[in-house]
Formats: C-alpha cells, structure tokens, sequence
C-alpha cells in the first residue's frame, strides 16, 4: 500500500512512532489494540485534529507541565488515574507531540532542554503528530539497559488519552502569561485550574453516563491541594466549561448511551425495553399506548413508504463487502501492495474495485476514512457531465463544497482524489477544492493537498460568501441535513440561479424525501434521482428512533443536472 495512504488513515494500518527524543516504536497500531471500537479510532483522529488546530505548542514548551484528572480514580481498572501528568512536546523544535506520566516525578526526570531523556522504568504514552500532522498514539518504556519497548495502548489508556486531548484543547488558551522578567527565554503562566464536561462518544460511553469532568491544573498538583481543602476561596470560584451540548439544560438527567427514544413522546428507553411497528419493523416507541397514538397522528400514512425502505436493508448492507462490521480486524500485512502509478484505468464504480486497485484487504478500514474524499470523486468522474468534459480535456474543476465539518479534520483523505485523477485516461484534470460553511475556521489560507489538488477555506453561510468565491463548475454538499438546517434553503436560492449542477448526500432516504421537500420549496427541482452512493461509508448510523437503514453519504441525488 502507498505510504500516501497510510498517513491519510492517520496510521490505521501501521503507525511508525516518532516522538522526539525517544525515537521510533516499533510499528505499534491501534488497529491490532484488541477490542478497539472501530468508530474510536476515527473519534481520536478527530479530537487530536481539534488539539492540533488551537496550536498549543506555540506557548507551551517541555518544562510547562500540567496535572489532569479525568473522572474519579475509582473509575479505571488501576483504581488511579493513568497518567495524570501531561506535557507539550516540539513547540521549540521537533516534532510536535503530547507525553502523559505516570507521576510529576516521571515527567520531571525525563525532562531536558532540547531532549526527552530515557529514563529506565518510566512509562509514557505519547501523542505524536508526524510531518504530514497524523496523530500516533503509543506508550513507550525505557528499560534498566536503556533500550526502549513499545507496545499498543489499552483502550482505557485511550479512552484517558482522548479525555485529556478533548479537554486541553478548550481549555489552554484560556492560560494567562505571568509579566516576564527581561531576559527570561520561556514563558511562564499564572496558576490555572479549569474543569471541562467532555462527552464520551457513543461507542465508548458507559450505561450511566455519557460525559465526564476533566480537571486541567497548573503547576500539576495545585488543584488537588486546594481541593483537599475545607472550602475553596470564595472570591475565585472554578469555572466548568460544557462541551457541547450548548442547549443542555444543568437539571437533565444524564443521556442512557445505549438508549432508544420514543418517536411519539421523545421519552429514552432502554434498547431491551423498546417496542417496534410490527409492520414496518422501522420505528421505535417506549410502549403501546405511544404507538398506537403514533400510528392514528402520523404513521399509518408513511408505514408503507417505511417497509420498503426496511426491505432495501439486506441490499445496502456491506457486511459482505468488508471485515470490519463494528471494530477492526489485524490487518494481515504480509501481503504485497501495489503503489497506484501513473497506468490508466477505468472510473471506479464502488469500493469492491477500489479495494481491488489499491490491494487492500477487506479487513483494512479506509472506505470509513475516505468516504467523503471519494463520493466526491464519484461526482467529478460519473454524475457531472461537466466536470467529467474538464476532466477528459485535463482543465481544472473548480467544486464548491458547501458545510464541510467533519471533513476539516480529515483534508489529508482528499489527497486520493489527486491519485485517483491522474490516473485516468488522458492525465485527468486539476481540481480547486473551496470549502465554505459556518464551520469553517477563520484565517486557514489555500493549502495545495496534491500536485493536483488544492483547497480553499472560506467561514460564512453559501449564500452570502458566494459572491466572493471563484466561479463553480458543479457544488457539493455532504451529509446535509437540509431539513435540519434552515440556511440549506437560501444556498438551494443560489444554485438555483446560477445553474450550477449541484449533489448532495444524506444519510437515509427519509432524509432525502425531507430534503426534497426543502428543494421544492424554494423552487428547485431534483434532477438525479436519489439513488444508494457506491462510496457510502460501510458502518451503519444508527438512529435513535428508527431503524432505517443510515450510512455515511448513503444516498446522493442532483439538481441542475
């Protein structure tokens, strides 16, 4: 397999440690850690991408340590936090990384001005960020001899490290710089303790509850002290940051994460305890009285339309496709890979001929990681008659992608796209990939992913940034939500009138009718019938309160086509 594609997978298949100082693991992966949630691993990409994008390293050097506490100690196996002392590793040179301790005194030992020094005994689980900003997650130990030994982290270790990485990130900008003596070379910060909620994600949260409290202090151990004490002074109380939901109410009762919601009275019921439609087998309630409520309001005019979309299930269900239905498998990595040159070859049609193109095991997860990068693909090269005439004549495609989230902390998976476009007959074309959405962080400038791919970054709404952006050949949006979000009808206003051949992805067909329904609304007519996308993710999306079959990019349709 390409190297390309392994730092895209943020290391998913074989993740080459190179933390500074200590020097390279020994090919530690998380996709050998045993019963590893598939959908963790893409959790921890993000939550590192989130750290990596508030840049803490431009303040932070070796010597700023920090204590965290996530949770109580009775909640880990140990009975005691895991490694309660983080460091930022790289902002004076290096590579860029976070290393967690066991104790202060590991950190301390281990700490030099322009080194990590090995230290026999002390263990360190390091967060390392290579060239291309791929997060590698290890733990590393020096032994009496001073060898090193490496080894994958338990998912509890990553469980503690994503805490850690999910809080720093709030809340280290929120640091205060002491006034610094003159000729004093690193900075200092006033003493600082914040507590941060942080939400577990789903496939990993526990049966109570779904968030933890993260307590961040520095100089390590400050807050314990004062915590130990009778009362906490009365004139600085500690401030606690939620993140998110911003619209939680403080007296909810906390989330059941494996619960059902009733689609009648929004109430959570266990999944044991939930109730179907007998007909439709689609959705869900917490009893008979809901459903039979349900079925005289609303359901019995859509249980139909809800049975055939159920009996499409087994048909778009790739469990047959791939070997990873819910975590990953060993990747077996003795087999040959082939490189993908320069050689032509037809459109790809789906991920059975991608996988095949690139010699990769069904085992391996990429169609979760390029699932966006690669719908897009499918765009350019067999729904846009447009972008396929640039292509053939090797003009660039100027694609306007409207709402990225997700995406933004994943633009390495769209480097394929430049592969995949060189690859075609004729040398395939260029493509100016403009990013513009609400999410969008501000001041990211053009950044070049491939020789043949670049991409652009605008913050704002379509409608009122459109205007301003290079002239689009065809518009992309992914996983909308068009029903969710009232702004998808004023950017439709300005596809409409510019005539631009525009495709969008939802997750279900109930997703797409809604969005249809926004569509017609403001005078836009769907030109591509809805129908599945062959590069949908392969992991299912399970709905609280219904059990219509949901991917990732599950089904695209087009208008202006």
């Amino acid at each position: 397999m390409d190297l390309h594609i392994q730092d895209l997978l943020s290391r998913l298949h074989e993740q080459f440690g190179i933390g500074p100082g200590l020097g390279p693991s020994s090919a530690t992966s998380l996709t050998n850690s045993k019963s590893l949630p598939q959908p963790f691993i893409t959790s921890l990409s993000r939550a590192a991408a989130a750290l990596d994008r508030t840049d803490p390293w431009r303040r932070l050097r070796p010597n700023h340590l920090f204590s965290v506490r996530v949770g109580k100690d009775a909640d880990w196996p140990s009975k005691k936090q895991p490694f309660p002392v983080a460091q930022f590793i790289g902002g004076d040179g290096g590579d860029l990384a976070v290393h967690l301790y066991r104790s202060e005194s590991d950190a301390l030992k281990s700490t030099a001005p322009r080194a990590t020094l090995r230290v026999p005994h002390v263990e360190v689980l390091r967060i390392t960020f290579d060239a291309e900003r791929c997060p590698v997650f290890d733990v590393a130990r020096c032994a009496s001899n001073g060898g090193l030994w490496f080894r994958n982290p338990t998912l509890e270790e990553l469980k503690f490290a994503y805490a850690v990485v999910k809080a720093v990130s709030l809340v280290h900008p929120l640091l205060v710089l002491r006034r610094v003596s003159e000729g004093r070379t690193v900075a200092a910060f006033e003493p600082f303790v914040e507590t941060v909620d942080v939400h577990w994600p789903p496939e990993v949260a526990n049966a109570e509850y779904d968030f933890v409290a993260v307590t961040v202090s520095h100089p390590p151990g400050q807050s314990y002290e004062e915590a130990a004490a009778a009362k906490p002074p009365v004139s600085i109380p500690a401030i606690k940051y939620v993140d998110p939901p911003e619209d939680a109410q403080q007296d909810s009762p906390p989330r059941v994460s494996n619960a059902r919601v009733c689609a009648m009275c929004d109430k959570e019921v266990r999944k044991e305890r939930a109730l179907c439609c007998g007909r439709c087998r689609a959705v869900v309630y917490c009893g008979a009285t809901c459903q039979k409520q349900h079925w005289k309001e609303t359901h019995k005019a859509k249980c139909g339309l809800y049975k055939a979309m159920m009996e499409r299930e087994e048909e778009l269900n790739m469990s047959n496709t791939f070997a990873f239905p819910t975590s990953i498998v060993d990747d077996d990595t003795t087999h040959d890979h082939h490189p993908l040159v320069v050689s032509t070859h037809a459109v790809l049609s789906g991920w059975t001929e991608y996988y095949k193109l690139r010699s990769l095991p069904t085992s391996s997860p990429v169609a979760v990681i390029l699932s966006h990068a690669l719908t897009v693909y499918h765009v350019l090269t067999a729904l846009c008659v447009m972008s396929k005439d640039r292509l053939a004549k090797a003009k660039e495609v100027v694609l306007h992608y409207i709402g990225p989230e997700c995406e933004l902390d994943c633009m390495r998976a769209f480097a394929e796209l430049g592969r995949l476009l060189q690859s075609l007959g004729g040398g395939g074309g260029g493509l100016h990939v403009v990013m513009v959405g609400p999410e969008v962080p501000s001041g990211l400038s053009e950044t070049t992913i491939t020789g043949r791919v670049r991409a652009s970054f605008t913050r704002g709404l379509y409608q009122d940034e459109e205007a301003y952006l290079p002239p689009a050949h065809v518009v992309v949006g992914l996983n909308c939500g068009f029903e969710r979000y009232a702004s998808w009808g004023g950017a439709a206003e300005v596809v409409k009138a510019k005539g631009t051949p525009g495709f969008f992805t939802e997750r279900s067909e109930i997703a797409c009718a809604n969005a249809k329904q926004v569509l017609r609304g403001v005078g836009v007519q769907v030109t591509h019938p809805v129908a599945p996308n062959p590069f949908r993710s392969p992991v299912r999306v399970q709905s609280p309160s219904d059990n219509l079959p949901a991917f990732d990019n599950g089904f695209v349709f087009g208008v202006n086509t």
